[in-house]
């Protein structure tokens, strides 16, 4: 990854380099010795007759499919749009052994893995009680690893064969899901249905069907998405109309309502960080401020919210948009990209950005009711072959219809290398709609296991704003990192200046705008602390359990990468440093095994915080900056406060 993202940040060579040969290499032909490449297989990727499953999977079982790469996850999710010069397969390739590419050859999946959200179902025709009691169940497990969603692929066998049902046997299949789905409390969406279209004499369908319900213990299921890109380009106003409703009149009306400041309305440009929420029901349907007056009965109608992170696009506000990326940990992000200027300014930055934090993200080009079709196709190109650089790898998916809508979705969140772009336009609001069916089909990245797992450890909330509110007192924002918290709990705050922490309680918690009793992990909100003095708090601090012994340094070291800096990096130098919510100027101390670092080298670095002391754990992904100069990496060492 270096490679690519020394350029993005540095300004080095433009796209084209590396692009010709990156550009053939991932998706444009199927996977060599892969049985599922064959042109039926890419039609079962959503083109054609059968819905489509994850290259990688959740579970296990996805390991057989080859080309675990950006060529094998082109194969099984539906081949990207080929870029202008990129070669399609000789007519004289040599056929895989294996299954036959004839015409009539039965179109696969990758098997049915045994853990995820995802199930194959050959049919559901009139089953048994017992037999019916036990389909309940597995519902259920699949609900639970999906954490409130599952997809069921209807007329499909376990091992992947795309087998088809008649139109009666689907219906009845369709009609058993639905009372399935009700035993368990759940509602269902046809995704879409398609015809196995192997066999022509006789037509089978398939279906794929979305199920969902909200967890007995939350209020709804929450995904959070970071919004990048250039100043301009269309983000806050794209941000107004999916949350009020109403389109843009092409002069910056739909995003008046998401600006916090006056100088914001003036400019039209963001310098802080706003929060935007999308609903969607257990069918599936839009909930949003044009049919709910308030936030609180977008929360009640919808079981699953979309809370949208708008960060300043503008170079001024660099740090404002890294310490949102970092501090409220995004399950996704969304790179917007003008269609009239493409890629520009902070553009390549913000990728840049993205990928350093390994933030999945997916690309959206605005304003296409300003260009002609030329344009857009051009600004098309410049980001595929930003896109296909080696270092990146990314395979990029142009959303056209509502199958490839459902297709990227699924993938996206499954295999890393899948990019889907989306053009629009909040003008007119053309392709919106397919903007819409993503996020809703989109599934969480964690599972449940591993949200249990960090349920169950020792609380811990990160602080990125503070409040003062009249009759309530002092209040803070942020993400649970771990553990549960509830109202009334005893914790404690700080590092403060010395070092210390100071107990403190929670007194009420609230999460988009609607009151909430029990905080789970991941989840961000508010929290009211009474009287607390909010003099003694600042951004970066964390609220921890009594129980645990937080260790508090200045000093610490970390394995970095110098991404750019124009002349040598070596002790004395002053960077910022963004570790989580801590953002704070260190000087380096030592680099070990160096007496100094040039643009793409790596080494071991200690750093001082030259203010006070932060809260830091191994292992924490960390960024620092200076002017120019840029670099990633991890803490491997936190040296306690007492040895500094």
């Amino acid at each position: 990854m270096e490679p690519l993202v020394s350029e993005l940040f540095g300004g080095g060579p433009g796209p084209a380099a590396g692009a010709g040969a990156a550009g053939g290499t991932p998706g444009t032909g199927p996977a060599r010795g892969s049985g599922r490449s064959s042109a039926p297989g890419r039609a079962a990727a959503g083109r054609g007759p059968g819905p489509a499953r994850g290259a990688s999977g959740r579970g296990p079982s996805s390991a057989p499919v080859p080309g675990s790469g950006p060529a094998g996850a082109a194969t099984v999710s539906g081949p990207p749009p080929r870029s202008k010069g990129s070669a399609a397969p000789k007519a004289g390739h040599k056929k895989p052994k294996g299954r036959p590419r004839g015409r009539n050859n039965p179109p696969f999946l990758p098997p049915e893995a045994e853990e995820g959200n995802i199930e194959y179902k050959l049919k559901l025709v009139n089953p048994s009680q017992y037999r019916f009691e036990h389909l309940v169940t597995q519902m259920k497990w699949r609900l639970q690893e999906g954490r409130g969603e599952a997809v069921y692929q209807i007329g499909v066998e376990d091992n992947g064969l795309l087998v088809g049902l008649s139109e009666d046997e689907l219906k009845a299949s369709l009609k058993t899901l639905r009372r399935m789905a009700e035993k368990v409390g759940a509602d269902i969406t046809i995704l879409r249905e398609c015809n196995v279209a192997y066999d022509v004499d006789s037509p089978r369908r398939i279906a794929e069907v979305l199920i969902r319900k909200v967890p007995d213990d939350q209020q709804f299921l929450d995904l959070r998405v970071a919004v990048l890109g250039n100043a301009d380009s269309g983000k806050s106003t794209l941000l107004g109309v999916l949350t009020q409703g109403e389109l843009d009149n092409g002069r910056g009306r739909a995003r008046l309502n998401l600006f916090r400041h006056l100088h914001e309305i003036q400019s039209g440009r963001t310098s802080s960080i706003s929060f935007e929420i999308l609903g969607f029901n257990s069918k599936g349907e839009v909930v949003n401020y044009s049919g709910s007056r308030t936030a609180e009965i977008i929360c009640e109608s919808a079981s699953k919210m979309i809370t949208f992170i708008d960060l300043a696009g503008h170079h001024k506000y660099l740090k404002t948009t890294i310490f949102g990326l970092t501090s409220y940990c995004p399950d996704f992000a969304m790179l917007v990209v003008s269609a009239n200027t493409g890629i520009a300014g902070t553009t390549r930055e913000h990728l840049g950005l993205a990928m350093a934090l390994k933030v999945p993200f997916f690309i959206v080009i605005s304003k296409v009711d300003l260009c002609t079709k030329s344009t857009i196709d051009r600004t098309v190109r410049q980001l595929e072959a930003v896109l296909k650089q080696p270092g990146c790898n990314k395979v990029p998916l142009l959303v056209s219809n509502s199958d490839d809508a459902v297709t990227a979705a699924q993938q996206f969140a499954q295999s890393p290398s899948i990019t889907p772009i989306f053009t629009l336009s909040s003008v007119n609001g053309v392709n919106l709609d397919l903007l819409k069916v993503f996020l809703n089909v989109l599934p969480p990245l964690t599972n449940s296991k591993e949200q249990e797992e960090l349920m169950q450890q020792l609380t811990e909330f990160q602080v990125d704003e503070i409040y003062s509110v009249p009759d309530v007192g002092t209040v803070v924002g942020g993400t649970l990192y771990s553990g549960i918290c509830r109202e009334g709990e005893q914790l404690v705050v700080g590092p403060t200046d010395s070092g210390q922490f100071l107990p403190l309680k929670v007194c009420s918690i609230q999460r988009n705008r609607s009151a909430c009793r029990v905080l789970r992990a991941g989840q961000a909100a508010t929290l009211a602390l009474g009287n607390f003095d909010r003099a003694l708090l600042r951004k970066g601090m964390v609220m921890v359990s009594l129980e645990m012994q937080p260790t508090v340094s200045s000093l610490f070291e970390s394995e970095i990468v110098l991404l750019f800096h124009a002349k040598t990096f070596r002790r004395g130098f002053q960077v910022t440093v963004h570790v989580g919510n801590v953002r704070q100027t260190a000087i380096v101390e030592l680099i070990h095994g160096k007496e100094e670092l040039r643009t793409g080298e790596k080494a071991v670095v200690r750093f001082r915080f030259i203010k006070h002391p932060e809260y830091l754990k191994v292992g924490a992904k960390l960024l620092f900056r200076e002017g120019v100069t840029k670099g990633i990496g991890h803490v491997t060492k936190v040296i306690p406060e007492q040895k500094c």
